[in-house]
């Protein structure tokens, strides 16, 4: 396994299978500026590439915010236009990396999620949010719009509702969001929040690595096929679930009335 990535905005953490991803900027409430962006990838890829690590669960530091999105002072900049053009194809290579992650993603709600940061949670598989926690894409408000995020947000909110929130740029609950479905779990406080998903990243790091990274997968790829040529894929991938030495486990167990031991030929 290749060292936990030393970083100078994020942090990184490996315990029982399960990694936690910290955006470590917790007095300016965790921006995306470049240097966390690039940051990030790098604790992405790591994630990505290390077999030990089987979930991972993104949040921001201290208890204001998860992040409060783009750094506006980059918008500012006198940097050259074509620069800071190049700079923004760091959001494109996060959001692809947490979809191509080929682990559950947990996001860690536990303050503001605001414009680049509610698209950064929209990456993440589950969320689970502290009561508090509010979410929105201000950006119109200071006259832009929410165009890096945009296509992630489409794909998990409403038509409607995404463009009421854009339009306006006014912040939403995190139980409105529970409401419409995008936040799975809506805690009172942060205890009872690190409780929620410690417990979830537990059960999910004892599934099948295997199967949830071709299930996980085949999710996201399925979503913008055609609908043939969808059923097709799948019908595929259940093939090489099927084929799968966890298959054969989980089998196994279910007829020896024993608990699966998943991940057994990655740790090997």
């Amino acid at each position: 396994m290749s060292p936990r990535p030393a970083l100078e905005n994020v942090l990184v953490e490996l315990r029982e299978h399960v990694a936690t991803v910290t955006l470590n900027r917790p007095e300016q409430r965790n921006p995306l500026s470049a240097p966390m962006l690039r940051d990030l990838r790098q604790a992405l890829e790591w994630c990505r590439e290390t077999s030990a690590v089987r979930v991972m669960v993104l949040t921001g530091a201290g208890d204001r915010a998860f992040c409060a999105g783009a750094d506006l002072a980059a918008f500012q900049s006198e940097g050259p236009a074509l620069l800071q053009h190049h700079e923004r194809r760091l959001f494109v290579e996060v959001f692809l990396l947490l979809q191509e992650l080929g682990k559950p993603v947990l996001g860690r709600i536990n303050g503001h999620a605001l414009a680049g940061g509610f698209g950064l949670a929209c990456g993440c598989d589950l969320l689970l949010a502290v009561e508090r926690a509010s979410f929105g894409t201000p950006e119109i408000n200071v006259g832009v719009w929410p165009a890096m995020i945009q296509a992630i947000l489409q794909r998990n909110l409403p038509r409607k509702t995404l463009l009421e929130m854009m339009l306006l740029g006014e912040r939403w609950s995190a139980g409105r969001l529970h409401e419409l479905g995008l936040v799975n779990r809506v805690l009172p406080t942060l205890e009872e929040l690190d409780a929620a998903v410690t417990e979830m990243a537990g059960r999910l790091a004892n599934r099948s690595p295997e199967v949830l990274r071709l299930g996980r997968d085949s999710f996201y790829r399925q979503q913008d096929l055609e609908f043939k040529a969808a059923l097709d894929y799948l019908q595929s991938q259940l093939t090489l679930v099927s084929l799968s030495d966890d298959a054969r486990e989980g089998a196994e167990a279910f007829l020896e009335k024993r608990e699966p031991r998943f991940g057994r030929a990655e740790e090997s």
